[in-house]
């Protein structure tokens, strides 16, 4: 048993610092350890007692009887480390740091945080600045939570790790209340030693977890989250995450439009699309989602039975079904038949959808035969029952009715209680039927079983083969080049430029526009001015007989905007097509392709799509196509509205090609862009317009960043993500 699982499943615990009151929160861990049924042994230290609830205390760690399998450290953070040490010392596998004062709070604090993990050695540390763990399927409460105070909790399949101690004590308060079955907790925080993907590697190997939840402040070392993670979706348990930190501007790159439409937060969003995690928009959600996936049922398809004993109730679920894209088609005759065939009278409406029984009443027959005719219909994937008011009197009728259908079918059935039921809707969601208090969870619920499936499709069908030439960057110069330079960079890879011609004054100006049609785009060539039409820098649609004049007037205007020297122009051919804008994006998390709107109005639309890139799982011709229709403005990529359909198989392949230097290029490709990439008609390719790049003279890379190009790929095998 390694130190982790020793840490989830001790067999001793030393309480290092306890309190003989309980009101304290160092009296608190004995007490919930002996509350909620810890079988193992527990050793109070503190030298002002010589027993505690019954137990003997002992003076120091050196006095104990045997090294404890986990050591719970409550004092101070300018004396949590002498425990630590002794600890370590008397073999304890692990130790659980409450205190704060920690790098939490600055320099000073960093420096503590340095101390302890010194202190600890090889000791495995949780904390500091945590609320613990809770491991409810073998009843250890290794925490001094007040959460705990809670008599009962319902245990079940949902493994929760958050980044604050705070969350973890809302989660299991609000899971307990409605029902919803937790198996392990666990608080990281500060995350000295063990991080959250510790855990979320922990349990995807625990039998009792089903679904593993996040509660995600950031991430340390996102390498390890996303061999994690992966191994989780091999595993086939999904991984929920509520991430906050949404509301940040994110970073903004010195040179290219891409980072600022990148974000951190954006990145984020890339990283679990593509392994598999599913984003939770509310904290609600954190527990909606895992509840409803842990049910285990399999959503095939977006056509929903709504089944109601409220109008304005149905009417609620229909619309916010509508908004995330399902159907509430009305059933099919075979299966209105079979409805009709349920009553008794002619009240209900059995044959539209929702299925309303407001005037059949609440009868047990009815219900069941109408949940059951749902489950067997061909028209529909999911069924969703509504308890009105008219359920507050009978409050066994719905959740039984519900349960006893459930046999025989595999598509997911939950539930939307009306009115305010705390009772109804922890009843219906402990027989393991997912009941929810608003119609927006039902959505959510349903809208991440369809995004978990989906993933899980794309990951066992992906068998692309992606054997490219090798391309020689070994003259590459570093830093900022000039636009011609980036272009012939991106070229050697396979994206097709715009034609043009460096030119150093008017008489050559003159010659390079006749020779590429007579009506041409004038640029400032330079490594110094990225953002050259802020500075009068770019002129469209100048002809033969004035480009002369133009580029004597633009060398003007650009020495006096900017101070730098304009030695050097581009004559380029003038081309015309939809505009996006293709781009690379590096920050802790990896390098991240960027696909978007192009154009001067890139930031302000902000349509764009990402993807992180890896060197084991290269960007596919299909995860290309996939980005493309992920835009907003794919329309107008596709004939919208009589325009020419644009060279989709060209932009695709450039796509491809950009991707593919930047995961060759590695660590030096600090920035690289095009904006805009021209799409022609199709049959006629594309363009790239225009073209940034910065590279470094070596790689400087970081180990999380490298983990990119190494992690990404999809439902990697267990024994490839363990070794």
């Amino acid at each position: 048993m390694n130190a982790i699982a020793k840490l989830m499943r001790p067999a001793s615990v030393a309480v290092i610092g306890a309190s003989a009151d309980a009101a304290k929160t160092s009296g608190r861990p004995i007490a919930y350890l002996r509350k909620h049924g810890f079988g193992g042994d527990i050793y109070p230290v503190n030298p002002r007692y010589e027993s505690i609830d019954g137990l003997p205390c002992y003076p120091d760690v050196a006095s104990l009887p045997c090294a404890p399998d986990v050591g719970i450290v409550l004092l101070g953070a300018e004396r949590a480390h002498v425990a630590v040490r002794d600890l370590a010392s008397r073999g304890t596998s692990a130790a659980i740091v409450l205190a704060s004062g920690y790098a939490e709070i600055g320099e000073e604090g960093a420096r503590r945080q340095a101390q302890l993990i010194e202190a600890a050695g090889s000791m495995r540390l949780l904390g500091p600045n945590t609320i613990g763990l809770v491991n409810l399927t073998d009843r250890i409460t290794l925490s001094a939570s007040g959460a705990l105070e809670t008599d009962a909790f319902t245990v079940g399949g949902i493994g929760v790790v958050s980044q604050s101690g705070g969350i973890l004590g809302s989660l299991l308060s609000r899971a307990a209340a409605r029902g919803i079955g937790l198996s392990k907790l666990i608080s990281t925080s500060n995350e000295a030693d063990l991080d959250m993907a510790d855990f979320v590697d922990y349990l995807v190997d625990d039998d009792s977890t089903s679904v593993i939840a996040l509660y995600m402040e950031g991430l340390r070392h996102p390498d390890r989250f996303r061999r994690a993670a992966l191994r989780a979706a091999a595993a086939g348990k999904p991984v929920v995450v509520f991430k906050i930190g949404r509301s940040e501007s994110g970073a903004r790159s010195a040179v290219s439009h891409t980072g600022a439409l990148a974000g951190s937060d954006r990145m984020y969003d890339a990283l679990f699309k593509q392994v598999g995690v599913i984003r939770a928009q509310t904290f609600s959600d954190l527990l909606d989602i895992p509840h409803a996936l842990a049910a285990h049922r399999k959503l095939a398809g977006r056509r929903v039975a709504i089944l109601t004993s409220t109008g304005g109730a149905g009417t609620l679920v229909a619309d916010s079904l509508g908004m995330a894209n399902f159907e509430t088609p009305p059933p099919d005759e075979a299966t209105a038949a079979k409805l009709r065939a349920l009553q008794t009278g002619d009240h209900a409406v059995l044959d539209r959808n929702p299925i309303d029984v407001t005037l059949a009443g609440l009868q047990p027959a009815l219900l069941r035969g109408a949940i059951s005719t749902l489950l067997d219909s061909p028209t529909y994937d999911a069924v969703v029952v509504i308890v009105g008011s008219s359920g507050l009197a009978m409050p066994d009728l719905m959740a039984c009715a519900i349960r006893d259908s459930l046999p025989g079918s595999d598509k997911p059935v939950m539930a939307f209680v009306s009115p305010h039921a705390p009772e109804i809707t922890r009843m219906l969601n402990e027989q393991t039927v997912p009941a929810f208090p608003s119609p927006e969870s039902v959505t959510s619920a349903l809208a991440a079983m369809w995004q978990h499936r989906e993933y899980m499709q794309r990951a066992v069908s992906s068998h692309e083969q992606h054997a490219a030439a090798e391309v020689d960057v070994s003259d590459l110069p570093a830093g900022s080049l000039n636009e011609a330079q980036a272009k012939e960079l991106f070229a050697r890879f396979g994206v097709s430029v715009a034609h043009e011609r460096i030119v150093t004054n008017a008489n050559d100006a003159e010659t390079a526009a006749r020779e590429l049609g007579g009506k041409v785009v004038l640029k400032l060539l330079s490594n110094k001015i990225t953002h050259k039409s802020d500075v009068g820098g770019v002129a469209v649609g100048v002809t033969t007989d004035n480009i002369g004049a133009r580029l004597n007037r633009m060398r003007d205007e650009v020495e006096t905007a900017t101070g730098v020297s304009a030695d050097a122009f581009l004559v380029q051919e003038m081309v015309s097509g939809t505009e996006l804008i293709l781009g690379l994006h590096r920050d802790a998390l990896g390098t991240a392709l960027l696909l978007g709107m192009g154009g001067i109005t890139a930031e302000l639309f902000k349509d764009t799509t990402m993807r992180l890139l890896s060197a084991k799982a290269p960007l596919s011709r299909s995860d290309a196509l996939e980005m493309i229709h992920e835009l907003k403005t794919w329309p107008l990529l596709d004939g919208f509205r009589g325009r020419p359909r644009a060279d989709i198989d060209a932009l695709v392949t450039a796509i491809v090609a950009f991707a593919r230097m930047a995961v060759r290029l590695g660590g030096r490709i600090v920035e690289a862009e095009i904006n805009p990439i021209f799409v022609l008609p199709a049959g006629q390719g594309v363009r790239a317009a225009d073209g940034v790049a910065v590279l470094a003279r070596e790689a400087t890379i970081n180990d999380d960043a490298r983990a990119a190009h190494d992690d990404l790929s999809p439902l990697a095998s267990h024994s490839d993500l363990a070794s």
